[in-house]
C-alpha cells in the first residue's frame, strides 16, 4: 500500500505527505513514543517549577522591601557591599550603638526618624507555656519606620526607653501561641527569667519565605542592652524626611557615624541599593535554577537520538523502497526531523503542564513557599525543547538520508 502511494506521487513525497508519514511513525509505537519524550517533559517542567520558585522568592522579598517606603536606609556595621559586611560575615564586632542613633536624629536635619535594633534570641513564658522567639529591642521609632502598625494596645514609648521599663508588644505569633484565643494586653510574661508586661500586640505581617516575621517580641532597646548585655546594635533603619532627600540623608548618616568613630566602620544602604543587589542575586540564582533543570532536557534530547537511531534502523527497507520511487534526500531527511521535532513539542507542552501542576504542589507543601510561573519561562523551556528535538535529532535523520537505497532494499 505504502509502494502504490509512493508510486503515485512520483517523484518525492509533498510537505502534506512528510508530516503525515512522520506523525504516523509516531502513532505506530505509541509506548516507546511516550518514554522517550519523557525526558522532555520532566525537563520541561522542571525549569518552570524551579524558575517560578527563584521568580516567586524574588517577587515576595522584592515587595517586602518596597512596602517599607522609598525614604528608607540602612545602617549596619562593617564596611562592605549591600548586605554583606565584615561582621555579618565574621569580622570585626559591630561598633553601631544607640547613641549614634540618637546623633544622627539629633543632628541630620534630613532624617526623621531612627530606629535601631538590637536583636537575639531567648525563650518567652506564660504560666506553663514557652515559646523561643526572637527578641528585638528597638526605639518609639520601629513601628513608624519599619511599617509595623499595632493592632491592639500600644507600642513602646520614649517615657519606657529611658526609664527601661520592662514591658513588651508580642507579635502575633507569639499571640496565637501563648495567649490562645485570649487577650494579652495586662498579662505578664517572662524572658530569660525576668517579667514584663504586655502592653500591644502588633498587626500581623506574614511571612518572608521561611521567615515568620510574627514570631518576635519587642522591648525597650535600653532593657535590651542590659539583658543582653550589650551597647552594640545590629543595625539602625533611617527615615529621611522625605523621597527626595534619601541622597542628602545618606551623606548626613555618614558624616555624623564617621564624625563619631572616626572613620567608615558602617555601611549606609539605601533602598534602591538593596533592591538592585537583591535583584541581581535572585536573578544569578533563578538561571542557575533553570541551568540545573536543563540538563535533563540535554539527557531527553540524547534518549531522542537513541530511539531515532533504532528507529531508523527498523525502518531500513522501508527507506529503502521510498528513494527507489523517487524520494529525496531533503525529504528523507525532513521525516525523520519532523519525528524527532514532534517528541520534543510533544513533550514539551505535557511538561508546561507539569511545571504549572509542579508549582501549585509545592505552594500546597510549603505553604510559606511563593512561586510565580512567569510566561518567559515557560516560552524559553518550550523553544529549548523543540531545539533539543531538533539538534539531536539531525544525526539520525541524516543517517536515514545518507543510506544507499540498495544495500537498503537488501536489509533484513
Amino acid at each position: 500500500m505504502l509502494l502504490k502511494r509512493m508510486k503515485r506521487q512520483g517523484c518525492g513525497l509533498k510537505v502534506f505527505e512528510i508530516f503525515r508519514i512522520a506523525l504516523r511513525g509516531l502513532l505506530t509505537n505509541k509506548l516507546r513514543s511516550l518514554l522517550t519524550m519523557l525526558g522532555v517533559i520532566i525537563g520541561v517542567g522542571s525549569v518552570i517549577t524551579l524558575v517560578s520558585i527563584g521568580e516567586g522568592v524574588r517577587a515576595s522579598v522584592s515587595e517586602q522591601i518596597q512596602g517599607l517606603g522609598s525614604n528608607i536606609i540602612l545602617v549596619t556595621p562593617g564596611k562592605g557591599t549591600v548586605g554583606i559586611n565584615s561582621s555579618s560575615m565574621g569580622g570585626a564586632l559591630s561598633r553601631l550603638t544607640y547613641d549614634d542613633a540618637l546623633a544622627v536624629e539629633r543632628k541630620a536635619g534630613t532624617v526623621s526618624s531612627v530606629a535601631p535594633v538590637i536583636e537575639s534570641s531567648a525563650t518567652v513564658e506564660y504560666r506553663e507555656d514557652r515559646k523561643f522567639t526572637l527578641i528585638t529591642g528597638t526605639t518609639e521609632s520601629y513601628n513608624v519606620v519599619r511599617n509595623a502598625p499595632v493592632a491592639a494596645g500600644g507600642f513602646i514609648t520614649r517615657g519606657d526607653i529611658r526609664s527601661m521599663r520592662a514591658v513588651a508588644v508580642v507579635g502575633d505569633t507569639v499571640r496565637k501561641n501563648l495567649f490562645p484565643g485570649a487577650n494579652p494586653l495586662g498579662k505578664t510574661i517572662k524572658i530569660n527569667n525576668k517579667n514584663y508586661k504586655v502592653i500591644g500586640v502588633m498587626e500581623r505581617k506574614g511571612p518572608t519565605l521561611t521567615i515568620d516575621n510574627d514570631d518576635r517580641v519587642f522591648i525597650p532597646i535600653t532593657v535590651a542592652e542590659q539583658i543582653f548585655d550589650t551597647k552594640q546594635v545590629n543595625m539602625m533603619f533611617v527615615r529621611s524626611i522625605n523621597p527626595e532627600s534619601v541622597s542628602d540623608a545618606v551623606s548626613d548618616t555618614k558624616r555624623i557615624i564617621s564624625g563619631r568613630h572616626g572613620k567608615r566602620d558602617f555601611t549606609v544602604s539605601e533602598q534602591e541599593d538593596i533592591l538592585d543587589t537583591f535583584q541581581g542575586i535572585m536573578g544569578t540564582l533563578t538561571g542557575m535554577l533553570g541551568g540545573i533543570a536543563g540538563v535533563s532536557l540535554v539527557v531527553g534530547g540524547i534518549g531522542i537520538m537513541n530511539i531515532m537511531l533504532v528507529t531508523v534502523t527498523e525502518r531500513t527497507r522501508e527507506i529503502g523502497i521510498r528513494k527507489a520511487v523517487g524520494a529525496k534526500r531533503r525529504e528523507i531527511l525532513a521525516q525523520f526531523l519532523l519525528e524527532s521535532v514532534f517528541i520534543s513539542a510533544l513533550g514539551g507542552i505535557i511538561g508546561i503542564g507539569a511545571g504549572f501542576a509542579g508549582a501549585r504542589a509545592l505552594v500546597n507543601i510549603i505553604p510559606k513557599l511563593p512561586t510565580v510561573v512567569s510566561p518567559w519561562s515557560v516560552v524559553v523551556a518550550f523553544l529549548f525543547a523543540l531545539l533539543v528535538g531538533l539538534f539531536f535529532g539531525i544525526y539520525p535523520a541524516r543517517k536515514a538520508a545518507g543510506l544507499n537505497p540498495i544495500e537498503a532494499l537488501r536489509y533484513e
